[in-house]
């Protein structure tokens, strides 16, 4: 386990050493990794000047939140370069990254408050402005370098002009970033990079003095102006080092995962189109791509004492290789992993790091990603990557991405040309809104039937059938309820809530909760599984998967297709809307109870459509999975629609919000003390009160919440903290947790 030498990803036991920088794992980084997450999960390499490395999620996640034993500074490791990576790389030293705690704390503190969910949303119409101006630049053209004229000039235009740059040095500050992300080390180019970094060093300084002598409104300004808990301003060197790390962050990973992602686009033309069809989708997906296109593929520590990880010893001083890459495609947390789902919850990833130095332009980060690709999408429908004209990064080892991705496409308008003549806005997503809830009755066995409004009696956006809510419940826990109303009917939505009390607790908590005059914050309406124009339907609803059925068969009647619906479940007491859906439907509904008639023959069903029919499906797992086999067997794959909702993540904790008790909780630094309510989250509660509070996923997985706890005894609902962490109540996931005593008192 200890010692590891292989010839090529097929064969972790023979000659070479394990090097991620080697000519097979850059052929096949996924591969690579699995080969040794397959066979020496943990071992020891001579690659480099010698490391440990690990491939396994849990393993990467241990030594990335564990600064006490693994540390990130530049001082453990000893001699010159940064040490956050393998080999060790020039360049200026950058705060917080390159410290670890409590030193980094200062320099975090300094710029969370501008990284901030609401603080990034401010930043959204420089960013689509920015995002316009240049697609204008090339899209009457017909072709187009992406990395040359899109997602390397966009991420360091919105960076650089937000930090207070002038526009003409844009270009001139962001080419030595992707030099260097971009080259073998030790190259010519590499070299080069290095150069270029000595002219952003010599202005960032000018413009700190320059912030300093007479603040703007930008970024540059507020961090000049930010003292220390001393009452000190931050040194001269200090900013230069965080700016210089806002500037790298900002310019080359959005760069990365936006061309990785427009390539797969392109090879996968089906999911382009899904996204293309239903923009709201991207929201979703931009956590799936972070997944499968890490920009940053791994980072590295160095161990402060011995250690073992993973059943390997690891000595003090040894360097250690974290591969996001490897643990973004562990089969143990991602099923199917080199598969790319669009729907897939992909939150866990950790493409942004995880721990104190997760990533803290995370939102940004996404903010741009998502613009870049809706109007890429939107302006440019068909474009088509030219494969024999890219060139990726010649080494993937600690940072993948592409140095040119030319492509074709449909000549199309200028920005200003289209408005003039009419053309289709963008679709961006909505965010969350509150809704009450109004009449709450039973459907059927173990379902409610859940009417929504708001609460001033507005009407409600617009949606169509195949369209859910995703609604968060006051334990924080996230879940998608198909829509199963009129879309006519704008005063209100309708949802119905299978109960299951083997599931993980969120259709419980909602049977709890859902009582007329309650406030539920929900999300959408979205449609990832809209009703496409056909001859004819036919749909196949199981239990609870009639909720969207039901509104496509209305939709269907609406518009003269003849369709037929068949409609199974357990027995006839479990069937929600059965008598709605024979008003609607009459002799064109089949109800199969299966106490009484069994399960439905899907392989006669689907055997008797035409090449003109869609087939509609949604139910249980294992009817979905027998419904695609049928379809694959009869030549109907491509006339197949099927929507899964996952109840939520499988490593998600249980627990019952019946249980909740309302306590204070104490920030430590101001003093101030709040109560939080049984009914209310306490990020909640927290982020009213907080200015700059961290926080991402709101489900206790990706850790950008940990604080931590100097008294009282937290109540832990997250999925990361160890069993040892938990006993030791040291910090907590804010997002989730809860207390368990009266009072908590953190260190905010």
């Amino acid at each position: 386990m200890t010692e590891s030498r292989i010839a090529g990803p097929s064969d972790p036991q023979s000659a070479a050493p394990f090097d991620h920088h080697s000519a097979e794992c850059n052929a096949d980084p996924v591969g690579y990794y699995r080969a040794y997450r397959d066979k020496c999960p943990v071992g020891r390499t001579d690659a480099h000047g010698g490391f440990v490395y690990t491939t396994r999620y849990a393993d990467v996640v241990r030594v990335a939140r564990d600064d006490d034993t693994f540390s990130s500074a530049r001082a453990a490791a000893g001699g010159d370069g940064t040490a956050i990576v393998i080999p060790r790389g020039p360049g200026l030293e950058q705060y917080p990254i390159e410290l670890d705690p409590p030193a980094a704390g200062d320099y975090r503190d300094l710029i969370n408050p501008l990284l901030t969910q609401d603080a990034v949303a401010k930043l959204a119409p420089m960013i689509a402005r920015h995002t316009t101006r240049i697609i204008d630049d090339f899209v009457t053209e017909g072709s187009v370098d992406f990395v040359r004229d899109l997602t390397n000039p966009l991420p360091a235009a919105v960076t650089l002009d937000w930090l207070g740059f002038p526009e003409a040095e844009w270009p001139k500050l962001a080419k030595p970033i992707h030099d260097i992300f971009a080259a073998l080390p030790g190259s010519e180019r590499a070299i080069r990079g290095g150069q270029g970094l000595a002219y952003m060093d010599e202005r960032i300084r000018e413009l700190i003095h320059a912030r300093r002598a007479e603040p703007a409104d930008d970024a540059v300004s507020y961090l000049v102006a930010q003292r220390r808990p001393d009452g000190e301003l931050f040194g001269v060197d200090e900013l230069v080092s965080v700016i210089g790390l806002l500037i790298a962050g900002g310019v080359d990973t959005t760069t990365s995962l936006t061309g990785s992602t427009l390539v797969h686009l392109s090879r996968n033309p089906e999911q382009r189109q899904r996204l293309i069809d239903s923009p709201d989708l991207l929201d979703g997906a931009t956590e799936e791509f972070l997944r499968v296109f890490a920009p940053s593929q791994s980072m590295a520590r160095t161990a402060r004492a011995d250690a073992e990880v993973g059943g390997c010893p690891v000595s003090a001083g040894e360097r250690i290789l974290i591969p996001w890459v490897a643990a973004n495609h562990d089969p143990a947390v991602f099923p199917e992993p080199e598969q790319v789902r669009l729907d897939r919850d992909a939150t866990r990833h950790l493409s942004f790091g995880i721990g104190s130095h997760r990533c803290a332009g995370a939102h940004l980060a996404r903010l741009m990603f998502r613009e870049m690709i809706t109007q890429v999408l939107t302006r440019l429908p068909d474009y088509r990557v030219v494969e024999d004209g890219l060139v990726g990064y010649p080494t993937k080892g600690n940072q993948t991405g592409w140095d040119a991705i030319p492509a074709v496409f449909t000549p199309g308008r200028r920005a200003a040309d289209a408005a003039a003549g009419g053309a289709p806005a963008l679709t961006r997503p909505g965010g969350d809104r509150e809704l009450v809830v109004g009449a709450v009755t039973r459907a059927a066995d173990e379902v409610l039937e859940v009417r929504l409004a708001a609460a001033d009696g507005t009407p409600l956006p617009a949606w169509a059938p195949g369209a859910h809510l995703e609604v968060r419940l006051p334990s924080g826990r996230v879940r998608q309820y198909s829509l199963c109303g009129d879309p006519a009917d704008t005063g209100g939505y309708r949802i119905g809530v299978l109960r299951e009390t083997a599931g993980r607790g969120g259709s419980v908590e909602l049977h709890t909760v859902a009582a007329a005059g309650a406030t539920l914050t929900v999300r959408g309406p979205r449609n990832h599984f809209p009703l496409v124009d056909a001859d004819e339907y036919l749909f196949l609803a199981g239990g609870i998967g009639i909720t969207p059925i039901l509104a496509m068969v209305r939709e269907a009647g609406r518009r003269g297709t003849p369709y037929r619906v068949v409609y199974g479940g357990r027995s006839r007491a479990s069937m929600a809307f059965a008598e709605e859906l024979a008003a609607l439907a009459g002799d064109r509904a089949v109800l199969l109870p299966q106490d009484e008639a069994g399960l439905p023959d899907l392989a006669g069903l689907i055997g008797g459509v035409g090449d003109g029919t869609a087939v509609y499906c949604c139910g249980p797992g294992a009817m979905i999975n027998a419904v695609e086999q049928v379809c694959a067997d009869a030549g109907r794959t491509g006339q197949l629609h099927v929507e899964r909702f996952a109840a939520g993540d499988d490593l998600e904790v249980p627990f019952d919000p019946a249980a909740n008790t309302e306590f204070d909780v104490q920030l430590a630094r101001t003093g101030v003390t709040l109560r939080v309510p049984k009914d209310k989250r306490m990020i909640e509660v927290l982020r009213e009160a907080v200015p700059g509070l961290t926080y991402d996923c709101e489900k206790g997985y990706c850790g950008a919440c940990e604080t931590r706890v100097l008294a009282g005894t937290p109540e832990h609902r997250d999925s990361l903290l160890t069993e040892d962490e938990r006993a030791a109540g040291r910090s907590m996931m804010i997002c989730v947790g809860r207390c368990s005593s009266d009072r908590l008192v953190l260190d905010l």
